[in-house]
């Protein structure tokens, strides 16, 4: 009976000390995931704060050429609403010079 319960003792310390080493690799193992999904979160948050920043300078680039194509177009029309007169009359002159013509050929 005493050899008995040296054996099962032996078993239940050997079984202990197996149980705690096994315990130790899970934890380096858990350890080690922990540190990948650090690192990939940190490069997930650089990649995200990268898109940003490029985001914020296209929509300032896209900005800054709507507002020249904007004064473009502005500058353009200014000069048509300058120009429209002289279309104007010279429009009305022709007009007026083929009245002429037609009431000297009647």
């Amino acid at each position: 009976m005493s050899i008995i319960g040296i054996v099962l003792g032996v078993v239940a310390i050997s079984l202990f000390f197996w149980l705690k080493n096994d315990q130790k690799m899970s934890n380096v193992l858990h350890e080690g995931d922990l540190i990948a999904a650090k690192h990939a979160y940190e490069a997930l948050m650089s990649d995200f704060n990268n898109y940003q920043v490029e985001t914020d300078r296209k929509i300032t680039q896209l900005e800054k050429n709507l507002e020249y194509q904007n004064n473009k177009f502005n500058k353009r029309i200014d000069k048509n609403e300058k120009e429209l007169p002289s279309v104007i009359g010279r429009v009305v002159g022709q007009i007026e010079l083929a009245q002429d013509r037609i009431k000297r050929q009647i």
